[in-house]
């Protein structure tokens, strides 16, 4: 009897190791997949709250070719079944069942990524994400600013300038709609902390106008030494009540009928945004400020210039007087 149990237990432990063996074998090679015509990878969405047995099918039906109820056991026997995590998931060739299991449990998602450009309008922002990879287009049709900023729910009427340029990390299939929400709680955020920081002095009433004025300078140059000079002049015509005529605002309010020559018309066109014929602020930003026009449009220079022109090479030539000002404009626009 004894002689007999002692067999028992050695075949029984034999198996056992055969199985383990089995089982480490198959966690070591890469897993069977279907991969889709034209395609590298599979991809894999896990919705929060998915089950075990879900996601064991979700991977399955996927294009993991391995049985749901033999992905189930393995998850199950991991002992990590309830540490997977949602999220759009890639499989490449090559991947074993311990390196998915992994992938799962610290929940990296197959990412992708969309620049927002310093400068870029709305115009412009719509349509960096309508061509961004695997985003799904959740966003009004057109390209309207209210529209805009009434569908993601913006505290601001008009969604110009209100996303903090950057760079936008998401997982393939997210809304579009959610990474302009992340990319306006950024410019709220940038904002706030520059507005902690404006000078004492200023003739701006609230964070909203810093905003307009750092959009005014982001404009105006890409300069980073010019910045808070060209703030500083806005600042000064600000407070002599003075006109600030530039230019950018102008073409903003002409919109698309602007067709990249700015004309002694269009200066004296009256619109909301034209700086010529109104005095003070337009009524809402022109693009989207960066840190370094944010910055400067609440910490602007101290200077006694009213004046600026472009000196053709991406800096600016400033002026006190007018009389200084059209020797500029002669020198560096007109050729004189």
């Amino acid at each position: 009897m004894a002689r007999r149990t002692a067999r028992w237990a050695v075949a029984l432990a034999a198996a056992v190791l055969l199985l383990a063996s089995a089982v480490a074998a198959w966690l070591l090679r890469p897993l069977p997949l279907r991969l889709p015509e034209g395609g590298n990878v599979v991809d894999v969405q896990i919705a929060p709250g998915m089950s075990a047995r879900q996601i064991a099918q979700a991977l399955a039906e996927a294009g993991v070719d391995v049985p749901a109820w033999m992905l189930l056991a393995w998850l199950r026997l991991s002992g990590q079944a309830r540490e997977l995590k949602a999220g759009a998931y890639e499989i490449a060739p090559g991947t074993t069942p311990g390196q998915l299991l992994d992938k799962l449990v610290r929940g990296e998602q197959a990412l992708r990524r969309v620049t927002l450009i310093e400068g870029w309008t709305v115009r412009d922002v719509l349509r960096a994400l309508r061509r961004a990879e695997h985003l799904v287009d959740d966003l009004p049709p057109g390209e309207d600013p209210v529209a805009l900023a009434r569908h993601l729910g913006l505290a601001a009427t008009h969604a110009e300038g209100r996303f903090f340029p950057d760079t936008y990390l998401y997982p393939k299939r997210s809304a579009a709609s959610e990474v302009l929400r992340r990319a306006a709680r950024a410019m709220d955020e940038r904002l706030a902390q520059a507005w902690a920081q404006r000078a004492a002095d200023l003739p701006l009433r609230s964070p909203e106008e810093a905003l307009i004025l750092a959009s005014l300078v982001e404009k105006e140059t890409g300069h980073e030494p010019d910045r808070a000079l060209i703030a500083g002049v806005f600042v000064n015509r600000l407070r002599l009540g003075m006109r600030l005529q530039t230019d950018p605002s102008v073409i903003y309010g002409l919109g698309e009928t602007f067709d990249g020559d700015l004309r002694r018309r269009d200066l004296l066109t009256d619109t909301p945004y034209n700086t010529y014929t109104r005095a003070g602020l337009p009524p809402t930003p022109i693009a989207m400020p960066g840190w370094a026009s944010l910055l400067a449009a609440v910490q602007p220079a101290r200077t006694p210039a009213l004046y600026f022109v472009a000196r053709g090479d991406g800096t600016s030539a400033f002026s006190r007087t007018l009389d200084e000002h059209n020797r500029a404009v002669r020198r560096y626009q007109l050729g004189r």
